[in-house]
Order: structure tokens, then C-alpha cells, then sequence
């Protein structure tokens, strides 16, 4: 495959509109005095108000109306499974069976913005107050960016070597083309009062404790480090890769030529990763990828567009099979033994019928796990850290939110809701507590 098939492969899924279709776009919509698009939207934005915005040629004014609940509006615009939260809620389904074009047209209000260059927030006068972010990814850079607003100081660790967390890593990349996730953030930064330290790991680098003895105020954002495994013999065969890290490599090459994938693909899961994984696998050229899951269709965490999109691309996706073996010839992968599963008085058992598929690289898309160095402290639930209604954890001076948190669906949007929603918490805990006491006579 040469140069110019892998860009076409990797292309913008959805490009974006121009003026004259947003403006046909923007016209099919109702603008509901309920809006159930907009209590649909995790982050809240005032959907009617930004598509009437650009039905009336004011698209910068639709950007900021999107910003202001959301400043990762152009990269949910590009990743949020609109199809299940706003565009599901559209009442133009009831009359067309066809929603408003909501997520591609809240891209074009945002590529416009960027594009121009154009800065909607100035930052207030420096409170002197400082915030710890752990994470630089959509919950803690959504954070960071709203404390900057307010005049905190903000300081930024992330482990990786580059911020963006998932956005950076872990999309598909014709779903964020041309670095957009690198672009966004720089766009972001831009307020100021946000310092970026790349390199930096909770629990090996610095301890919580010592975040909160120097800050006034701590936010995790900690995303999903750990990886399930699959507790079956032949796991660590050459060719069995987690399908998070090939994702990552994938996203992070210069040419992707180089980057290896096998010409038998099985991706093991039903969420986007697994989704994600196995399009890709075939747009490097794989001849066959199969995705197996171990439930039914309509259990699968993928949604039904984002599976439909995935056997457009040639992806083969078998429901009711679980993995019991990995198989190898000389240390390497060379298929996979799988059982199929059923449904018995509640729980999935396996049927005893067993199968093998011809495989030579196997993805495992079967969930993340959070790491829990450097916060043990913290009270948890489930694997996941417990935080109120504001974010504030079990410690004082520390808040959290994003796919770290036990709370919500891990969606980046979701992220960027629980970040500036606890930037605000943050901001009103250190305004009250600089506040001088009143006397009381």
C-alpha cells in the first residue's frame, strides 16, 4: 500500500460542512423550547441557541455558545456518539426518522472559531490561589482550563509525553485527522495561567500528599491505565498486543507503513476500543479481521452505527463466543480457540461447542482498569474513586472526575462535563476560604 492509500483510508471521517450546507442543515432544525437534544448533551450546551446562531451567519457566536459549557466542543464534535445522546433525542426523528446534523454542525462552529484564531475567555485577575491537575487529558485540561479563566494558577502532570490523554492516544485517527488532538490543546492553552508537565506519574514521581502540602487545591483526572487480561493459556504468545497500546502506536506514527498489523485479525470486545481497533487493523491492510464478543449484539457497548461502520469497512463481528485459548506455532499466534456462550437463569455460561479461528495478531479490547499507585488513600468503589455531586473525593483539597471516577459513562464529553464541573467546585472552596471572617457583634 502505498503513501497515498493510507491517507485515503485515514481521511476525516465526517468532513466538515461548508457554510452553504450548515446553513441547509441548520435549517431542519425546530429550535424546541424543551430542547431534548440539549438535556440529552452531558455537557449541557445550548443547542437551539447555537444552530439558530449559525442559521443566522453568526457561527463565531454559535462557537462561543458551545465553549462555554464545553471546551472541547470541536473534538466532541468530531468523537461523541451523537447518534446515541443528542441526535437520539431530536424530535426530527419522529417526523423524518433523520435527526438535525447536531455533532457536524457544532464541528463547524468550532473549526471556524479555531480556524480564525478567534479567543473567546480572558483570564481574571490572578487570585493567587495554585491548582495540582493530575491528568492531561479531557477531564483535567477541561478543569485546568476553567480554573485559568477564574485566575488560578494551574500546574499540569501527566505521565505520557504528550498531553491530550485520549484524544491523543487512544482515538481512531481518522476520527481526529490532521494532529486536531494537538491542535485543540494548544488552542485551549492559549488562555494562559496552564503549566504542561509532561513525564510526570502519580506514585512514582510525586506522592498526592505531595501535591496537596504544596497546592491549594488537587484534581485527578486519571484515565484508565491498566488493561484486563484475559487469564488464558497462550497470552503471551507474539502477536497478542492490548488493542489500547496498538491504537496508540497507530496514532502516534509519523508513517504508517510502519506500523505492524497482521493479515488475520481477531479483536476481542464490544466496546469502541475493540470497534476502533479492528477498522484500523483493516485499514493498515489486514485481509481479515473478525471482532468476537462474548454477548449479543444488542449488549455490545459499541453503538449501532459505530458497528454498522465497522462492517462497511469489511470487519466481521461474532457475538456469543468467548476466548478459552490462544494457539501458536514457535512462540507466535496462529489462532484462537473460542466457545460459545449463552444466557442460563441469568448469568452467561459457556455451551461446551468450541471453535477455532486462523489468527496471526489478537487484539484484546476487553476494558481498562484504574491504577491505584499514589492514591490508595482515596475511598473507592468498584475500582474507580468515589466523589459527590461536586467532585470532592474522600480527601480534603482533592477533587476528581473523568473515567477515573465512579460516576457516568466513560465518554469524553462526559470528562469534560465532570472537570469544569468541578472547577467550579474548586473555585468557590477557595474564593470562600479567602474570604475575610466578619466580625459579629
Amino acid at each position: 500500500m502505498d503513501a497515498a492509500a493510507y491517507d485515503a483510508n485515514f481521511s476525516d471521517l465526517h468532513p466538515r460542512f461548508e457554510k452553504h450546507e450548515a446553513l441547509v442543515a441548520a435549517d431542519r432544525c425546530y429550535f424546541c423550547h424543551d430542547a431534548p437534544c440539549m438535556t440529552a448533551c452531558p455537557t449541557a450546551i445550548d443547542i437551539p441557541m447555537f444552530i439558530r446562531q449559525i442559521s443566522t451567519g453568526n457561527a463565531l457566536g454559535a462557537a462561543k455558545t458551545i465553549f462555554d459549557q464545553n471546551i472541547f466542543g470541536g473534538m466532541c464534535a468530531r468523537v461523541c456518539p451523537t447518534e446515541t445522546l443528542c441526535e437520539q433525542a431530536c424530535v426530527r426523528n419522529t417526523a423524518e426518522e433523520r435527526p438535525v446534523d447536531i455533532g457536524r454542525l457544532q464541528r463547524y462552529a468550532t473549526d471556524t472559531a479555531m480556524d480564525a484564531g478567534r479567543q473567546f475567555y480572558r483570564r481574571a485577575e490572578p487570585t493567587g490561589k495554585t491548582v495540582a491537575v493530575v491528568g492531561a487529558g479531557p477531564a483535567g485540561l477541561a478543569a485546568a482550563h476553567r480554573l485559568a479563566v477564574k485566575g488560578h494558577q494551574v500546574v499540569v502532570f501527566d505521565a505520557r509525553e504528550k498531553a491530550g490523554g485520549l484524544n491523543e492516544y487512544g482515538l481512531a485517527a481518522y476520527k481526529a485527522a490532521d494532529d486536531f488532538a494537538a491542535r485543540e490543546i494548544a488552542y485551549i492553552l492559549e488562555i494562559g495561567g496552564i503549566e504542561i508537565r509532561t513525564g510526570q506519574k502519580l506514585g512514582t514521581d510525586f506522592a498526592l500528599s505531595d501535591l496537596t502540602s504544596k497546592y491549594d487545591a488537587v484534581f485527578l483526572g486519571l484515565g484508565l491505565a491498566g488493561v484486563n487480561g484475559l487469564g488464558i493459556e497462550g497470552e503471551s504468545l507474539e502477536g497478542v498486543e492490548d488493542a489500547v497500546e496498538f491504537i496508540a502506536g497507530l496514532r502516534q506514527a509519523d508513517d504508517l507503513s510502519t506500523v505492524s498489523v497482521g493479515r488475520r485479525v481477531v479483536v476481542l470486545g464490544g466496546g469502541m476500543t475493540a470497534i476502533d481497533a479492528a477498522i484500523q487493523s483493516k485499514l493498515l491492510g489486514a485481509e481479515e479481521v473478525t471482532i468476537c464478543y462474548r454477548r449479543g449484539k444488542a449488549e455490545m457497548n459499541a453503538s449501532e452505527y459505530e458497528q454498522e461502520l465497522a462492517a462497511s469497512k469489511g470487519v466481521f463481528i461474532r457475538h456469543w463466543l468467548k476466548p478459552k485459548a490462544i494457539l501458536g506455532t514457535d512462540g507466535k499466534v496462529a489462532g484462537i480457540e473460542l466457545e460459545g456462550t449463552a444466557f442460563s437463569d441469568g448469568r452467561l455460561v459457556g455451551t461446551g461447542e468450541t471453535g477455532v479461528i486462523a489468527a496471526d495478531m489478537i487484539l484484546k479490547a476487553i476494558g481498562q482498569k484504574l491504577s491505584t499507585d499514589g492514591i490508595a488513600t482515596l475511598r473507592m468503589e468498584a475500582g474507580r474513586i468515589v466523589v459527590d455531586e461536586e467532585g470532592r473525593t474522600s480527601l480534603p483539597k482533592v477533587w476528581a472526575g473523568g473515567d477515573c471516577v465512579a460516576a457516568g459513562e466513560d465518554l469524553t464529553v462526559t470528562s469534560v462535563a465532570q472537570g469544569r464541573d468541578a472547577a467550579e467546585s474548586i473555585h468557590s472552596a477557595l474564593t470562600v476560604a479567602a474570604r475575610p471572617a466578619v466580625a459579629i457583634a
